[in-house]
């Protein structure tokens, strides 16, 4: 059962901003109206649960006239199946929310073990992560991408702005293993090589204040010769934070840009270390099923003389490559998602 003492304090807390917001203004309204609007889905849920309980109630209560027994006798078996859908909807809905998932992203991406390999499948990745971006309508900034001379890349940098973006690709970061015949090898052996892959949320002002004397920059320049950056530009930023040994390089054409970028993702960075400091304390020795999110930890492998992709947390295997190369990530995005809601509706219970 839902607890309804919570479910009173979410309702009575909703009718509070509502009543609130009509007497505000400016920043209090903007606060006020972020929280209302939060908490407007689940309240919309509260109150469907609750009509299909009273729905039930009532109808079994009927089965006791003679007049309304037959009515009543149809209805029951569809409120039935209806009210624990209705439940695990509001379950869900009361789940607690990392603030962070609706927002933007950094991608990361740079090849792991493996030479040359490593960095063909790191291209590949990138091309893979852009294609479903771009299938959702999120727009896609490269802040960093140093190339090999094969056309594989040393490292990967990415914004990809849009709704609910960390929400959707936060399960990505960890180990991506391959398994395939390298197009440099002439006896048609499979290898395995891997690349590491990071999403991290885009950190905002108000999360991350900086001190300027703990950052050194250095104005530098990069050239596509010898498999530097991919830009040729005399205006390249690198900004190092000396007290955690961050660096982080920008080489658009514009010098004052590659400042305010190489500061963003300076601060992502500083952020999603902070949250991981706060995720470590809370939960010490405990790693869902779908990991601790280290940049370690093997994650996926993507095997092409099978066609098979593998996801080694939630144990699926989908039998459909080359869609997933080509960004088609629905399906292991849904069930991933779909496995840590599950584990955080047992330990709500519990």
């Amino acid at each position: 059962m839902v607890p309804e003492e919570r479910l009173e304090q979410i309702t009575q807390r909703f009718e509070y901003l509502e009543a609130a917001m009509a007497g505000a203004a400016g920043a209090e309204i903007a606060a006020l109206a972020k929280e209302y609007s939060d908490l407007k889905p689940v309240v919309e849920k509260i109150a469907g649960w609750r009509a299909l309980r009273d729905e039930l109630e009532e109808a079994e209560a009927m089965l006791s006239d003679p007049d309304m027994r037959e009515l009543a006798e149809e209805e029951i078996p569809a409120l039935k199946t209806r009210l624990p859908e209705a439940e695990h909807a509001l379950r869900l809905a009361l789940l607690p929310r990392d603030e962070a998932d609706t927002r933007s992203a950094i991608l990361e991406i740079r090849p792991g073990t493996g030479g040359d390999e490593a960095a063909l499948f790191a291209a590949d990745l990138l091309r893979m992560y852009q294609r479903f971006s771009e299938a959702r309508g999120w727009r896609w900034d490269e802040i960093e991408l140093q190339q090999t001379e094969l056309g594989g890349i040393k490292e990967a940098v990415v914004r990809i702005g849009g709704d609910n973006v960390f929400a959707r690709l936060k399960y990505e970061s960890g180990v991506h293993r391959v398994q395939r015949v390298p197009s440099t090898e002439s006896g048609g052996r499979v290898h395995t090589s891997a690349a590491t892959v990071a999403v991290l949320p885009e950190a905002q002002d108000v999360d991350i204040k900086i001190d300027a004397n703990d950052i050194r920059i250095d104005t530098m320049r990069s050239s596509g010769a010898g498999g530097q950056h991919v830009n040729t530009t005399d205006s390249a930023v690198r900004i190092t934070h000396m007290p955690s040994g961050i660096v982080v390089t920008s080489s658009e054409k514009s010098q004052h840009r590659n400042r305010e970028i190489a500061m963003q993702v300076l601060r992502t960075r500083l952020y999603d270390m902070e949250r991981q400091k706060v995720h470590d304390e809370r939960s010490q020795a405990r790693k869902s099923q779908v990991g601790s999110g280290d940049r370690s930890e093997r994650i996926r492998t993507y095997n092409f003389p099978q066609g098979r992709m593998t996801d080694h947390r939630i144990n699926l295997t989908l039998y459909k490559l080359d869609q997933v190369m080509q960004g088609d990530l629905d399906e292991v995005i849904e069930a991933l998602t779909a496995d840590d809601q599950a584990r955080m509706l047992a330990e709500m219970g519990q």
